[in-house]
């Protein structure tokens, strides 16, 4: 793997990325929180999924007659509020960068995929910077830890769990756009529009993917139990399409 040294502004827009990453955790620990205090006290959501409009409007209903627990909620759920806004803030400075150099070509022909986002695809770009610096897939899924752990003796090799070890933030980019694998293969109107002005070479590589990606979660999850070490599975294919696309002529 050739060393690539970023340049300023491409170092400036990957902390500006990395510092999304910081609320999306930090907002994620707080809706923690407030969940597992509301289900201490047997506040149980069945409306569906959780944080969706549904769910933030029965928040807004609960209430308690002990003013130390109302007092508690009460806190529980300005952070909540306040780790939203400070994501939205994030978010909307980021966007701007959609749309410009070096980031502009790679951030729409990465969001031409299913499971990387404009957004997302800003984060990858700004972390890899050179796609071709690796001379293979492999050697991207090495960087980022999504290769196996090996352990030889003698003749013999032993394969463990992913190393886990290197770019932590493209990792986990990759890992949670793995998760929209599971279901089956489709182009809706948002994949449809972030496709928009992308050439068809690349819409056709992103539906290749699609197909082969989603079969690959289904076929996997139907001899796993933990659904996380199929989507870590899928992430490792979904790097390698990505450096495909990235390194095409």
């Amino acid at each position: 793997m050739a060393i690539r040294v970023p340049s300023r502004l491409e170092e400036a827009v990957r902390d500006l990325c990395r510092t999304r990453g910081d609320m999306v955790e930090d907002l994620t620990r707080a809706r923690n929180r407030l969940t597992k205090f509301l289900l201490r006290h047997g506040r149980v959501w069945r409306g569906g999924s959780n944080w969706t409009h549904l769910h933030e409007a029965w928040l807004a209903t609960q209430s308690f007659d002990e003013a130390a627990l109302a007092t508690t909620f009460g806190h529980y759920r300005a952070v909540v509020l306040t780790r939203d806004a400070q994501l939205a803030a994030v978010e909307a400075d980021l966007v701007p960068w959609f749309d410009r150099e070096p980031f502009a070509d790679g951030v729409h022909r990465l969001g031409a995929y299913r499971g990387v986002t404009h957004m997302g695809g800003l984060a990858l770009q700004a972390e890899v910077c050179d796609w071709r610096r690796f001379g293979r897939a492999a050697s991207l899924m090495g960087f980022v830890g999504l290769v196996p752990s090996e352990y030889s003796s003698g003749g013999s090799t032993h394969r463990g769990h992913l190393t886990k070890a290197g770019n932590a933030h493209v990792r986990a980019q990759l890992i949670e756009g793995a998760w929209q694998y599971q279901h089956r293969p489709y182009v809706g109107s948002v994949i449809a529009k972030r496709q928009e002005g992308v050439g068809p070479e690349t819409v056709a590589r992103a539906w290749v993917a699609q197909l082969r990606l989603c079969g690959r979660f289904r076929h996997l999850a139907a001899r796993k139990n933990t659904k996380s070490v199929v989507a870590a599975a899928v992430a490792r294919e979904l790097a390698g399409f990505l450096w495909a696309e990235m390194t095409a002529a």
